[in-house]
């Protein structure tokens, strides 16, 4: 089994493409080793020492080390564990602990007048945006809108990038004004 690596804007994640499904539907984002408690692939990462976060995409899996690592240390580690995991067909959930994720929901309560420009907005988030952030290794999600400003929440290699402020700032919030001429701001929540 080959897996595919490559780089991502943010220089402490590394995107690992198994060349199989990771995620049937949805994104899951592990920033403890708590959390990772809930699939085994994420525990067995955390436990490797230098990992800091798991992301689950659809084909990927984002890995980001904590601030200590090194990824010419790292990487060999990671993709063994990748490969055992995936080599092996193994569950990417704990049975019956799948149920009992949870993921904190920041979202805004949207003001139900606003309900044209906050489809309009989803739409070319789902459609514009999130392939775009796949490709990278992270993913963007809305989370609400409010007298102008958008609110997305920024998963995977997205979260903690240091070029993630340009990426909102150059790259989506011009999008989304461009189409959408009431939004006035884009902010990470």
């Amino acid at each position: 089994m080959l897996i595919e690596t490559e780089a991502t804007p943010n220089p402490a994640t590394m995107k690992f493409l198994p060349g199989t499904g990771v995620m049937d539907a949805g994104t899951r984002d592990f920033a403890t080793p708590e959390e990772a408690e809930a699939s085994p692939l994420a525990a067995a990462l955390f436990s490797l020492g230098d990992v800091g976060g798991v992301f689950f995409g659809r084909d990927f899996v984002s890995v980001t080390l904590a601030e200590s690592g090194d990824w010419r240390q790292a990487k060999p580690d990671v993709l063994a564990v990748l490969h055992d995991h995936f080599s092996a067909h193994a569950p990417l959930f704990t049975p019956g602990s799948a149920g009992a994720i949870t993921i904190e929901d920041e979202t805004f309560a949207d003001d139900p007048e606003d309900a044209d420009i906050v489809a309009q907005i989803r739409d070319l988030i789902e459609t514009r945006v999130r392939p775009a952030v796949a490709r990278d290794g992270g993913d963007i999600v809305y989370r609400g809108f409010d007298k102008g400003t958008v609110y997305l929440g920024m998963h995977g290699a997205c979260s903690g990038c240091p070029s993630s402020t340009a990426t909102l700032k150059q790259g989506i919030e011009q999008l989304l004004k461009h189409y959408v001429p009431e939004v006035t701001e884009v902010r990470a929540a």
